[in-house]
């Protein structure tokens, strides 16, 4: 938590309930796929807890946090999927393999490590060794449709869902580092 408290916005005047019972409230709904009002009491108030997530969402907080630990590792050298950073090379699975697709890579210096399609009367070679790190990509997926309230999409609007996007990722790939 002292990592990330940071980019909390400062109270204003009144105490209020304690961010880090809030958090663990917005994590738990988020993770279980829960309604809001069915958050458990310890974690404070249920119209605190969602509006706090809902005024955060609109501050941005949450991609703010995402950003700044992402920023941290580094720049890929590889990217895994449709990205506009700059990479050497793009590995993405049989759907993207298009002859357009492989061209507007090449056009922009990326080597494409796509997998042909089925149907595909002459097959494009692609480096094996390279594409068999794609499950990284799955498996992030994979672990990202664990919380329960990402892939059944409850959010309407697409900065609570970005931002719940966000929580789990961070909680998932940074936080235990």
């Amino acid at each position: 938590m002292r990592r990330i408290e940071p980019y909390f916005p400062l109270p204003h005047g009144i105490p209020r309930v304690d961010d880090r019972r809030i958090v663990s409230g917005i994590t738990f709904v988020i993770r279980n796929g829960l309604r809001w009002r069915d958050a458990p009491t310890d974690y404070g108030p249920h119209k605190t807890i969602y509006n706090r997530f809902i005024r955060w969402s609109r501050l941005g907080v949450f991609n703010r946090i995402f950003a700044e630990l992402a920023a941290k590792g580094g720049k890929p050298d590889q990217l895994m999927i449709d990205a506009s950073p700059k990479a050497k090379a793009l590995l993405a699975d049989r759907g993207y393999d298009a002859d357009w697709f492989r061209h507007a890579l090449a056009e922009r210096g990326i080597a494409p490590c796509i997998l042909s399609k089925t149907n595909r009367k002459v097959p494009i070679l692609h480096d094996t060794a390279l594409y068999r790190q794609r499950h990284k990509v799955e498996n992030m997926f994979g672990r990202l449709k664990d919380w329960r309230r990402i892939p059944t999409s409850y959010d309407r609007c697409a900065h609570t869902f970005m931002s719940a996007i966000c929580i789990a990722a961070i909680i998932i790939f940074w936080l235990p580092q």
